[in-house]
């Protein structure tokens, strides 16, 4: 189904790397959507779409599979609209341009994907892990954060780039701690990945 697509997912990947627009690397992108075709999901609420080139991966994984995607920039989120049109996907996909703590959703999800604003995860699975059906999932990317949360905070001369890679680090924690949900973190794949699932009662 991506084959027919190519040339234009070609495109959008061009576009991200000429406009400095971050979106989901090879490896990263690669694993999510083998995840969304092996596994029961027919569903994903996406947190922060950017240009869409995500969304739109995941609605070519299957025939079955509907998105909704939430984008707060404009400018991004315009950009959003025209690619999925651009591939046909507008039945597929649904964008919200809204800041994701201040959306309402009525409808619950087989997988949450939060690759959004990165001092914010923590929020976005507070709030949204309560919209995710009984076995659902909830994807998280930048868990390394471009290698920096390995780093040792003195090697890292912006403060505000040290405040982000805290802010990593306090998430990777929460997960780490998390009551309900079990985390398994693949640091390996892309930016790293964490993949949070609810821990079953015992």
């Amino acid at each position: 189904m991506v084959e027919d697509y190519k040339d234009k997912i070609i495109e959008i990947i061009n576009y991200a790397k000429e406009n400095n627009v971050p979106i989901m690397q090879e490896e990263g992108i690669s694993y999510l959507t083998n995840y969304i075709e092996k596994n029961d999901i027919h569903s994903v609420l996406e947190i922060g779409t950017a240009i869409g080139f995500s969304a739109i991966m995941m609605a070519l994984t299957k025939e079955d599979i509907t998105i909704t995607s939430i984008e707060k920039d404009e400018t991004r989120y315009m950009e959003a609209v025209k690619n999925v049109k651009k591939l046909g996907l507008e039945d597929k996909i649904t964008l919200l341009y809204k800041d994701a703590l201040d959306v309402s959703l009525n409808n619950t999800y087989d997988c949450i994907f939060i690759d959004a604003a990165k001092s914010k995860n923590t929020e976005f699975f507070e709030k949204f892990s309560t919209k995710l059906n009984e076995n659902g999932t909830i994807i998280t990317d930048n868990m390394k954060f471009h290698g920096y949360v390995d780093k040792d905070e003195s090697e890292i001369k912006s403060r505000n780039l040290r405040g982000l890679v805290r802010k990593v680090k306090e998430y990777r924690e929460f997960l780490r701690n998390n009551k309900t949900f079990e985390t398994e973190f693949l640091d390996d794949i892309g930016d790293g990945i964490a993949v949070s699932r609810r821990k079953e009662d015992k």
